[in-house]
């Protein structure tokens, strides 16, 4: 289990309520940010405290991984200055009984706060430009003592063991995006009924999209698997993050068994240029080893041609899930 912090500054109301934590992937000046970059290492199971208006408003425990996601909707105008994508992770959030004003307790936060990327100042009042830090388990424990008996206990108890189980079960935030996308283009003139159909069909890596990537893909570059019956084309760029010409985009595929699809479309792996294998930090090393994965060895899966390593890096820029550290 990790523990965090974040800062939810104005958009409290939305983050908290809905139960998710959201932030642009750049800064305004177009560059990473490690307060940014942090949540891409959100696991299930990890506990999350809630700060807003100088005060530990409550904590949750996270139940998705980190994933790229459009900006919520909620957050109206407030959320005019950032970009329209972001990362996104869903924690359980729920409120302390008092919040917990940190500036009354700083002689005793402020030793345990971290050395680098602490979310607040030693005096406790907000740290400027900070959005979601990491802790140690000290910290949190005394924040979970001071603000939550019944929280603390539970971190002291087997009871957690429950929370690190927390496994990812749905993204809906997800479903609801590709689901908007995908009427956008039912919708939309000027496109013929074949191509609407295809880039339905592509959604799920069948049809038209399909039949393209097969033409240059011909096994999972993993498994090796080669019969197209057990393999879906899988976009690079995500259909859901693709304008209409990239959904059916050859270069923008591979084929791969629906196992490795799923790592691949989460961000647990990604490939570089050299056809190099790339495993998040983030993944769990058991399950993508009985996946087909051999965690213990360095794995080359071949050239690519210069579509797809286009393609290849937005996937590690927008999708990869990786630590901040």
């Amino acid at each position: 289990m990790n523990y965090w912090w974040v800062n939810h500054k104005q958009t409290f109301r939305q983050e908290f309520g809905g139960k998710y934590v959201w932030c642009p992937k750049l800064r305004k000046d177009g560059q990473l940010h490690h307060f940014y970059e942090t949540v891409r290492e959100v696991k299930p199971g990890d506990l999350v405290f809630s700060y807003a208006n100088a005060a530990l408003q409550g904590s949750g425990f996270a139940t998705t991984h980190c994933y790229s996601c459009p900006r919520p909707n909620e957050f109206g105008q407030v959320g005019d200055a950032w970009d329209l994508k972001g990362w996104r992770a869903d924690v359980n959030f729920q409120a302390f009984q008092t919040p917990l004003r940190t500036s009354e307790h700083a002689k005793l936060i402020a030793p345990l706060l971290p050395s680098r990327y602490a979310p607040i100042k030693a005096n406790g009042f907000g740290n400027q430009g900070a959005y979601f830090s990491k802790i140690d388990r000290e910290l949190a424990m005394l924040l979970a003592e001071l603000a939550d008996p019944k929280l603390c206990l539970m971190l002291n108890s087997s009871l957690v063991e429950s929370a690190e189980l927390l496994i990812e079960m749905e993204l809906p935030a997800i479903q609801n995006w590709e689901d908007q996308q995908q009427e956008q283009i039912k919708i939309t003139a000027g496109i013929s009924e074949t191509t609407r159909t295809a880039l339905v069909q592509a959604r799920v890596g069948q049809g038209a999209f399909k039949r393209n990537v097969n033409r240059y893909e011909r096994a999972c570059r993993l498994t090796q698997v080669d019969n197209p019956t057990y393999l879906i084309a899988s976009h690079i760029k995500p259909w859901r993050e693709s304008n209409n010409e990239e959904r059916l985009s050859a270069g923008n595929g591979l084929m791969l068994t629906p196992s490795i699809d799923h790592l691949f479309d989460r961000g647990f792996i990604s490939f570089d240029n050299s056809g190099e294998l790339i495993k998040s930090p983030v993944a769990d090393k058991v399950s993508i080893k009985r996946m087909g994965i051999d965690t213990d060895k360095v794995i080359n899966v071949g050239h690519f041609n210069t579509d797809q390593k286009h393609f290849l890096d937005y996937h590690r820029k927008e999708i990869l899930l990786k630590s901040a550290s």
